[in-house]
């Protein structure tokens, strides 16, 4: 009973996890976009984004990462046959790649705090879908486990990732030819 309350609290914890990565590149797209603004809305806006990433960052995301990690060790050393099956090494290969996002995305936050955000805000958009494709692949291997076709895994994975880019591209035209980023007067 106690590894189904572990797992329940780990699933819970991925969530908030996963949420904050979502959220928090998007944050960052709008603090990078803020620099097109003119004064003073450039600073209103580049302090209020900051300041919402900053706490959803340490607040939600953070926390979310550890305790998700923490749950699923706990997981772990009370099944430890878990770690001698194929898909299971490959989901902690996710959770690593996860963990490297993460880390990745520690280091922009350390820029907007510096006000000095390095990266495109079309190159951030690109890198909120890699989160994507890493859940996409983590919820695949822990429902089908052994009965994944790693073939039709790999060629899924390219092709939602052809579409990701493809829906980028399409929302960046569509995006400028609606000018949806003009303030109405």
């Amino acid at each position: 009973m106690e590894y189904l309350y572990l797992k329940s609290l780990h699933i819970i914890f991925i969530v908030t996890w996963f949420a904050g990565l979502f959220y928090i590149v998007r944050l960052f797209i709008y603090f990078k976009e803020a620099d097109k603004k003119e004064e003073p809305n450039q600073s209103i806006l580049k302090e209020q984004y900051a300041l919402m990433s900053k706490r959803l960052w340490y607040i939600i995301t953070w926390p979310s990462a550890i305790l998700a990690s923490v749950f699923g060790f706990c997981m772990l050393y009370l099944n430890p046959d878990l770690l001698s099956q194929k898909w299971m090494l490959l989901k902690l290969l996710f959770v690593s790649g996860l963990y490297i996002y993460h880390g990745t995305c520690q280091i922009m936050m350390g820029q907007i705090l510096k006000n000095k955000l390095k990266i495109s805000a079309m190159k951030l958009r690109i890198w909120n879908e890699v989160v994507t494709l890493i859940l996409f692949a983590v919820v695949f291997l822990v429902i089908l486990k052994n009965t994944i076709h790693w073939i039709y895994g790999v060629v899924g994975l390219i092709s939602i990732s052809i579409l990701l880019m493809l829906g980028i591209k399409f929302y960046k035209k569509l995006r400028a030819k609606n000018s949806w980023d003009k303030s109405e007067n």
